[in-house]
C-alpha cells in the first residue's frame, strides 16, 4: 500500500478495500482503520496545531473498526450498538457474533462476522464510520495498522 488516509466516501472504500487486501496477503493478524477523533480538532494526525484550531479542549479517542479472519472487531456504546444492529439489517452477509461488556469499560466490544469480498466489506465499514460513528460524509478515515 502507498496511501493510508482517505477522506471521500469513494476514497475510503477504495483504502479499505486495499488494506483489506493487503492485510491478507501478509496474512497478518488484522488490520485497523480509524476515523479522525473529532472534525473540530485543535491537533492535527502529526501532532501540530490545525490551521483552524478555535479551541485547546482535548479530543476524544478516534472511532476505530478492525478486520481480521473474516471478522469486524469494533467497540461501541449502547446507541451505537442499536445503530449498528439497524445497519447490519442492510447487510445480510454480516451478523454480530459476540457482545463482550468489560467490567473496567463503558459500552461493548462487538465481533461481526464479515464474509464478504474486500470491497463490500469496505462498503459496510464505510457505513459503520457514518451511520454508527455519525462522522460526517466528508470525514478523514486512517489506516493505523495492516
Amino acid at each position: 500500500m502507498t496511501r493510508f488516509d482517505a477522506a471521500t466516501p469513494e476514497e475510503r472504500r477504495k483504502l479499505f478495500a486495499d488494506a483489506i487486501v493487503a492485510h491478507r496477503e501478509r496474512a497478518s493478524a488484522f488490520c485497523t482503520l480509524e476515523a479522525d477523533a473529532d472534525p473540530s480538532a485543535t491537533t492535527n494526525r502529526d501532532g501540530g496545531e490545525s490551521e483552524d484550531a478555535e479551541t485547546d479542549a482535548p479530543t476524544e479517542a478516534p472511532p476505530w473498526v478492525q478486520f481480521g479472519d473474516g471478522t469486524l472487531n469494533l467497540d461501541c456504546t449502547d446507541a451505537e450498538l442499536d445503530r449498528l444492529k439497524d445497519l447490519l439489517a442492510e447487510f445480510p452477509a454480516f451478523k454480530i457474533d459476540t457482545l463482550t461488556r468489560p467490567e473496567e469499560a463503558d459500552g461493548v466490544n462487538v465481533k461481526v462476522s464479515a464474509l464478504a469480498d474486500p470491497n463490500r466489506v469496505a462498503q459496510c465499514i464505510d457505513r459503520i464510520f457514518r451511520d454508527v460513528y455519525d462522522r460526517p460524509e466528508a470525514f478523514r478515515a486512517w489506516v493505523t495498522a495492516i
